[in-house]
């Protein structure tokens, strides 16, 4: 069954950090993308961070030199560091995935996993 599960959501204060992980199973994630959304109550899901089956990396502006990508293919995983986290980074944190190239729209992705809460607050 193909399944991505996210994990490492939490609460932080503003500032601190955390690393969030897209675990894959049912697909091997060598030719595959693997990008992040998030979407926070009241408001459209929106892309954060993608990688290529090459590994490059795509973020938004919003993140950029705050949050890095990585894949681990041995693993089967997708890490999203996340320092320097502010409150507008809450939500909740989608990985999905989808052949080869990264792009920034959610519905070009074909699989989902359920989310993880990540919570920026005093």
């Amino acid at each position: 069954q193909k399944q991505l599960v996210e994990s490492g959501g939490g609460l932080v204060q503003p500032g601190g950090s955390l690393r969030l992980v897209c675990a894959a199973s049912g697909r091997t994630l060598t030719t595959y993308a693997v990008g992040w959304f998030r979407q926070a109550p009241g408001k459209e899901r929106e892309f954060v961070a993608a990688i290529s089956w090459n590994s490059s990396p795509t973020y938004v502006d919003s993140v950029k030199g705050r949050f890095a990508i990585s894949r681990d293919n041995a693993k089967n995983t997708v890490y999203l560091q996340m320092n320097s986290l502010k409150p507008e980074d809450a939500a909740i944190y989608y990985c999905a995935t989808r052949r080869f190239v990264a792009t920034m729209t959610a519905h070009e992705y074909d699989i989902w996993g359920q989310g993880t809460q990540v919570t920026v607050s005093s």
